[in-house]
């Protein structure tokens, strides 16, 4: 029977049905449900005219199309890879999109299981015992990762040490986690594209805090100095933390066999397409820091029968313990898209992996090599291994470059007047030949 509705057409209530519940809980009308104060009540309009949705999917559809069709050759922290159709499939089934988030153990063993799968792959990968299910993006992670080390340290540090090239918006946000604390965030330098190991140990001191490093840099090099860096920070009692993926790590050294303390990154360059903005956040640490995970661990144990079983465990955030003894207030749920992580990795296998891996080294190295034959481009600037992306040199200028690149359909990142950074995957192999011709074009 069709009801006149007073609300979302989808969830249709009559006004009968709705005057029962607000006399169910004891009120007149629907306002007095919201306790707003007048200082910050909106009493305007928003001066949207009302529209079918026919119309709405027309304005929203011509909206779109405004988009540019580019090919990416971005990179910077936002990775695409082929994501297997079974990805798709599975995930998008009724009992995985329903479970926003696993509390009844009961009803929910399947994600549990495959969030429990999560994480031993992810502990396989880095060499690190516990891995947490998990944070919202490889930036949530990192600020995490620096309270934490607040609070193993207490008052005996001060200063967190950043590279002063990294991936946009992670120091950013790690300055908001980091605010209303004595902690300081300083930036340590480069050389040739990896870190300046000298210049490091020259800041590096009794009051350092944390030490974070990435690897791949955010210019897609390969840090050769990872060893020396765990070992200036574990030489000074602190937290050395490494930026990955798990891309990466499937053809790099173990993070824990190189002395680092924490691992963090995107886990979504596998399982989710490039979305320049939702990810999911990798956290993984050593036993000793187990009770200062931020976040949720899902853990194996047997039920009443003797059966293996799973549950959320040691969750440590405000909304399940008392708040003063909390880890975090800031960690959203992201199981389904690491669902997807653990799919997506389990269809490649360890072998996959490593030849994925391989190919973005072997790609990045054919289209800088390429570039670098054009007058005028030097590909790649740095004396380095490449993983997915590089940084060239221009001597026309790099905005004008790019903007002929997009003209002819293709998207690079500008650093400055005379460089450019760009970014290639198993995705984007077929279009090298295009940019070349593109960029032989641009420079000409």
């Amino acid at each position: 029977m069709a009801h006149e509705t007073d609300g979302s057409p989808f969830t249709p209530h009559a006004p009968e049905e709705t005057a029962a519940m607000l006399e169910a809980v004891g009120v007149q009308t629907e306002d007095e449900l919201f306790d707003i104060p007048d200082a910050v009540a909106f009493d305007d309009s928003f001066g949207i005219d009302q529209r079918t949705e026919r119309e709405i999917r027309e304005e929203c559809a011509e909206l779109f199309g405004r988009n540019d069709e580019l090919i990416e050759f971005l990179g910077r922290g936002h990775y695409g890879h082929y994501i297997p159709s079974v990805v798709d499939d599975v995930a998008g089934r009724s009992e995985f999109l329903t479970s926003y988030t696993q509390y009844q153990p009961e009803i929910a063993q399947g994600f549990l299981q495959a969030l429990f799968e999560y994480q031993s792959m992810f502990v396989e990968l880095t060499g690190l015992p516990v891995v947490n299910c998990s944070s919202y993006d490889a930036a949530a992670a990192l600020g995490e990762a620096a309270t934490m080390a607040t609070r193993l340290r207490g008052v005996d540090g001060d200063r967190v040490l950043v590279p002063e090239a990294m991936v946009p918006g992670r120091r950013s946000v790690l300055e908001n986690y980091l605010a209303g604390t004595d902690v300081s965030i300083e930036a340590y330098p480069f050389a040739d594209g990896t870190v300046d190991v000298d210049g490091l140990r020259d800041q590096v001191d009794a009051d350092t805090l944390f030490v974070y490093l990435e690897n791949p840099t955010v210019y897609g090099t390969i840090e050769p100095a990872v060893v020396e860096v765990c070992e200036l920070a574990d030489d000074h009692d602190a937290l050395a933390t490494l930026g990955t993926d798990p891309v990466a790590m499937g053809l790099l050294a173990e993070p824990a066999s190189q002395g680092v303390d924490v691992v963090i990154g995107d886990a979504a360059s596998l399982g989710l397409p490039t979305s320049h903005g939702m990810g999911l956040g990798l956290f993984a640490t050593r036993d000793t820091f187990l009770r200062q995970v931020p976040g949720r661990l899902v853990g194996a144990t047997t039920d009443d029968d003797g059966r293996r079983a799973y549950t959320l465990t040691l969750q440590t955030r405000e909304q399940h313990i008392r708040r003063e003894r909390a880890t975090s207030n800031i960690c959203t749920n992201q199981a389904w898209v690491g669902l997807r992580t653990a799919m997506h990795l389990t269809w490649l296998g360890a072998d996959g992996l490593v030849d994925l891996a391989s190919e973005c080294v072997e790609l990045a190295a054919e289209l800088a090599a390429r570039l670098d034959e054009i007058e005028g481009v030097t590909a790649p600037v740095y004396e380095a291994h490449h993983f997915r992306e590089f940084v060239a040199r221009t001597d026309a200028s790099a905005k004008s470059v790019a903007d002929a690149l997009v003209g002819a359909g293709y998207a690079v990142h500008v650093l400055d007047d005379d460089h450019l950074q760009m970014c290639v995957t198993e995705l984007t192999a077929d279009a090298i030949d295009g940019l070349v011709k593109a960029f032989e074009e641009a420079t000409a």
